[in-house]
């Protein structure tokens, strides 16, 4: 393992965490030449997650410093190798989690490459020739074509940014459970109402579904309603509220990352339900078996998604005319904005204008 090879010839301006205080600076790094597979993408805008804040601090004891984040990436691709199929210079392109996979195993070859053990990811991870990968707080990138996607025409870079993490995270789920194109309207809920919680609102609604937001914050009714276009809000922490939603849901979709009981989350659900968890809580679920066992009820994890879903979410994305509520910052306010995601303030996604106003 190296930062850097013999091929990374290409002096690229970023911006990088050095240590775990998180402190993010601005950092000049190599990046590899264009490859055979490759395609060059000049970076427009790169949304901030929140495992940003994770790997910058080393919350996860992973990190290798110097750490430059960001797998929410939009841009213009500016070089193709002679390998790439599908993209050519002048392409509206974005790179979300993945940088590599084996691309032999029975995952990959079911594009599911978000699954397979030796998938590597877009900054903080180990590329195919052993050097460490950084990630879209940069002007420019060097990625494999296979994975990189297309953004839709009439959809803005800057909203679309997020939709690489949020938007495939929540996408994926909803797809396992036929929810995309199901002729039936179903009643489904979503927990939590930040970053994926506002994407997934818009998915269930442009896909037919009657939408229940669940939260512990009162203050979300107004805007889950108003703004996104909820049919219904349940106050997680109102009992009588929460027992006039026993037994109503057919799916639920929880993005929360703080630590909390799954148990009454899902007594919402109806016999047969099933609970699909994307949030990552630092502490182990509460998972009673009551609920579970006397509902007949499901309960299982997704992570982001393939190439294949990736694409798709994209072009369902371009149908619907779905992006993100974002603010959008400058790279010198990265520290501001990750101390302000860090307490939630932020609605809903904090998006980086790496060229400074540069038209697509």
């Amino acid at each position: 393992m190296a930062q850097t090879t013999p091929n990374h010839t290409q002096s690229v301006v970023g911006w990088a965490a050095h240590d775990p205080s998180g402190k993010i600076t601005p950092y000049i790094f190599k990046r590899r030449e264009n490859g055979v597979n490759d395609v060059t993408i000049k970076i427009l805008y790169c949304g901030i997650c929140h495992t940003d804040i994770h790997h910058i601090k080393n919350d996860w004891g992973i990190t290798m410093y110097p750490v430059v984040p960001g797998h929410e990436i939009t841009g213009i691709i500016t070089k193709v190798g002679s390998n790439v199929k599908n993209f050519k210079v002048g392409d509206r392109a974005a790179v979300g989690c993945l940088a590599a996979a084996c691309m032999e195993c029975e995952f990959c070859k079911d594009s599911q490459e978000n699954y397979c053990d030796k998938i590597q990811f877009t900054y903080n991870g180990i590329f195919w020739d052993g050097s460490i990968t950084y990630g879209g707080y940069s002007e420019m990138l060097v990625a494999d074509y296979r994975f990189v996607v297309h953004v839709p025409e009439n959809i803005a870079m800057d909203a679309a940014a997020p939709l690489l993490c949020a938007g495939i995270t929540v996408f994926c789920p909803m797809k396992d459970n036929n929810l995309i194109d199901s002729p039936a309207k179903k009643r489904i809920g979503i927990v939590g109402l930040g970053g994926l919680g506002h994407v997934a609102v818009k998915f269930g609604k442009a896909f037919g579904h009657h939408v229940t937001v669940i939260s512990t914050s009162p203050s979300k009714e107004k805007e889950a309603k108003e703004l996104l276009g909820a049919d219904e809000f349940i106050l997680s922490t109102n009992a009588m509220q929460m027992q006039a939603g026993k037994r109503t849901l057919d799916f639920i979709l929880d993005t929360v990352s703080a630590k909390h009981s799954l148990g009454p989350i899902l007594e919402l659900l109806k016999v047969n339900g099933t609970l699909s968890v994307v949030g990552a809580p630092e502490a182990p679920f509460e998972l009673p078996s009551f609920p579970l066992i006397f509902g007949k009820r499901s309960v299982k994890g997704s992570m982001t998604g393939g190439m294949r879903e990736t694409q798709e979410m994209m072009n369902v994305c371009g149908k619907y005319n779905i992006t993100c509520n974002i603010e959008v910052i400058k790279p010198d306010q990265i520290n501001e904005a990750l101390d302000r995601l860090a307490r939630n303030d932020v609605r809903y996604r904090f998006v980086i204008d790496i060229a400074g106003g540069a038209r697509e």
